[in-house]
């Protein structure tokens, strides 16, 4: 009796204290949906003269990560738009170069994240002319 105790008391922790953890590291949509922040529609000049209007979702890996981030939506957009008025329309072309804008604002915003980190950035719109 005392056995099945004892495994009904880890399996309890095991489920209410590891979760995303439990069922095997993958958060679920809610969970995501939770921990993400929207940035609103930026529109913004290319090095070559074309425009963007782009926005994105940004997950992060808890509450304390996302509440920073939206404190920190000023340092985010600031980011974006330095990062874009580097680029030429051509470094945005197909999927390997909005993979790269993804991956690259990821670590350029990590860097002032104190509490948590961020998980993925996301592309949610994009028009260049």
């Amino acid at each position: 009796m005392s056995v099945v105790i004892i495994a009904l008391a880890v399996g309890l922790y095991y489920f209410f204290m590891k979760g995303t953890e439990a069922a095997g590291g993958k958060p679920t949509a809610d969970e995501i949906v939770e921990n993400s922040v929207e940035i609103a529609e930026i529109t913004t000049n290319l090095l070559n003269g074309d425009y963007i209007r782009i926005s994105f979702t940004i997950q992060t890996d808890g509450k304390k990560a996302k509440e920073e981030l939206e404190k920190r939506n000023f340092q985010v957009e600031n980011v974006i738009i330095k990062k874009l008025s580097g680029l030429e329309a051509k470094d945005l072309e197909g999927t390997e170069g909005k993979v790269k804008l993804e991956k690259d604002l990821k670590e350029s915003l990590s860097e002032f994240m104190e509490e948590g980190k961020i998980i993925q950035v996301y592309i949610t719109s994009t028009i260049i002319q």
